[in-house]
């Protein structure tokens, strides 16, 4: 019997998927690729990294040393800061609050 994942198991699959996908089957991505993966994947996102300067902002934002290539981990702290901001918008005439943060 095939097991039946959920809609969140399956948004997560999809994470991983697509990184690894975007970084060539390779453990860490370069930026070029990194660009590429955002303009594809999560293009509202992607407006945030259109030219060197704002890229820097968001890679250190990520945890992303100088020159350092980006690994699942530094994208993670993306998508967690991007699903806070998200909740935040969603719901603030609820006023519920995401005190989420990655350790």
């Amino acid at each position: 019997m095939a097991t039946k994942f959920s809609e969140l198991e399956l948004a997560i699959n999809s994470l991983v998927t697509e990184f690894h996908k975007a970084a060539d089957d390779a453990p860490t991505m370069n930026t070029t690729q990194f660009q590429t993966m955002m303009s594809k994947q999560m293009p509202a996102v992607a407006k945030t990294v259109e030219n060197e300067e704002a890229l820097g902002r968001v890679l250190q934002q990520m945890g992303v040393e100088s020159g350092q290539n980006i690994s699942f981990e530094n994208f993670w702290s993306l998508i967690n800061k991007q699903a806070i901001e998200v909740f935040g918008t969603m719901h603030k005439e609820k006023s519920i609050n995401c005190n989420c943060s990655l350790q």
